[in-house]
């Protein structure tokens, strides 16, 4: 069946991931945007665009996602992470069009000791999280048909994150700290990226919050022992506290996430995030970023 998706925040890591995964699937036009070919903010270039393109779906990848400059940029974060969402989803829902929109573990306070559902109450502690959650609700209000995937501590082979980071530290340094006292579960994009393909592909499209990310648990002291002895590098990862690295914008720290109710819904079977990261840093090394 032919599906016209448009997918925005596509030179992002989830963005890329996706673009990696069209081709496979030739029966779907998929038209990949960014801020440079699409306006979020702007309601009237989105209704031109899905009026024009015909768009049947709607994956929002875009996001304000930088989590510390939030803090002093919460007008910029609101209007990407809430106004932007609000536009696309007015516009879904006079065009009749499903949207899928990315939303985050920060939306929880990170004191529950067990992985998180979705019916969980929610409490976000940074301006991230909370200009987040406002999209999440503003989305519901005007389109609950939405389907709202919320996912945690993503990292691909695509720009800025904790295993690129990690990499290069490692290759910088022969000492490494990082928390262990942040609890989560990273997520690989391509298999996110996978995700909603399923979902897209599913012969029915059953809207509502779910949670997604590789199974598993892990600290950021565990997930960067793992990166630097896959890699081999002569670097040693020493834990450390979160009071021993303080930063602008509280990290939830425990945010595990609960998947049942999506890989119930939509088959979806999950990996887990050591074989993940594995394919990820194969990758690396075919591009020679390692």
């Amino acid at each position: 069946m032919t599906k016209t998706i448009l997918i925005t925040g596509a030179n992002g890591q989830l963005g890329s991931a996706i673009q990696k995964l069209a081709p496979h699937y030739p029966d779907y036009t998929f038209h990949f945007t960014d801020i440079d070919t699409l306006d979020i903010l702007n309601k009237e270039l989105i209704s031109d665009f899905v009026r024009t393109n015909q768009i049947q779906y709607i994956v929002n990848c875009a996001a304000y996602t930088a989590v510390d400059k939030a803090e002093d940029n919460a007008d910029s974060a609101m209007r990407i992470n809430c106004d932007a969402v609000r536009n696309i989803g007015e516009v879904a829902k006079a065009h009749h069009a499903n949207v899928i929109h990315i939303s985050t573990d920060y939306v929880f306070d990170g004191t529950g000791n067990r992985p998180y559902r979705e019916d969980d109450p929610v409490n976000p502690t940074s301006v991230y999280g909370s200009t987040k959650l406002a999209g999440e609700k503003i989305l519901q209000q005007i389109c609950p048909e939405s389907v709202i995937i919320r996912t945690a501590w993503l990292y691909s082979e695509y720009g800025a994150n904790f295993v690129k980071t990690m990499i290069r530290l490692g290759k910088e340094r022969s000492d490494l700290n990082v928390v262990s006292d942040q609890i989560g579960t990273p997520t690989y994009a391509g298999d996110l990226a996978d995700a909603i393909i399923t979902v897209l592909n599913h012969l029915v499209f059953t809207p509502g919050i779910y949670h997604f990310s590789n199974e598993g648990v892990c600290s950021w002291y565990d997930f960067a022992s793992a990166i630097i002895k896959q890699t081999q590098l002569d670097c040693r990862v020493h834990p450390i506290s979160t009071k021993e690295y303080p930063t602008p914008a509280k990290r939830p720290a425990y945010s595990v996430l609960d998947k049942t109710k999506i890989k119930q819904v939509y088959d979806i079977t999950i990996p887990e995030w050591e074989t993940s990261l594995d394919i990820c840093l194969q990758n690396l090394q075919l591009t020679n970023e390692i």
